[in-house]
C-alpha cells in the first residue's frame, strides 16, 4: 500500500472527507510521527505496533573493491515492531492465503 493508496482508502471509508481533506490528515499524521522520531520520542499504536530508534554503533568495513579497512560511523535509525494484534493478523491471513491452519500440533 502506497501513501496515494492511503488516502484512497481514507476519502472513501469517510465521505464526508474530500481527497483534499484525506490527503492534509495523513500529511499531518506521517509528519507528526517523523517529527517525533526525529526528536528520539518513541510511538506507539496500540494493536498495531511500536516505532523507536536504535542506534548501531559505529563500526570498521572494508571497501569490497579495495579491501581497504573503512570507519563507518554511528547511525540512529527507525525500526518497527509489530503489535501483538497485528502479528497474529497476519500470521492468520498468511495461513489462510496457503491454505494451512494455524494453532498447535
Amino acid at each position: 500500500m502506497t501513501r496515494s493508496d492511503l488516502v484512497e482508502e481514507l476519502a472513501a471509508r469517510f465521505a464526508q472527507l474530500t481527497h483534499r481533506d484525506a490527503e492534509l490528515a495523513v500529511k499531518t499524521v506521517l509528519d507528526a510521527m517523523s517529527d517525533a522520531l526525529v526528536k528520539g520520542h518513541r510511538i506507539e499504536i496500540r494493536g498495531f505496533g511500536s516505532f523507536s530508534i536504535n542506534r548501531r554503533p559505529p563500526r570498521v568495513g572494508r571497501n569490497p573493491r579495495s579491501g581497504e579497512s573503512v570507519q563507518i560511523p554511528e547511525k540512529r535509525v527507525p525500526h518497527f515492531k509489530p503489535g501483538k494484534a497485528l502479528r497474529e493478523a497476519v500470521d492468520a491471513g498468511t495461513s489462510q492465503a496457503n491454505g494451512t491452519e494455524s494453532g498447535p500440533q
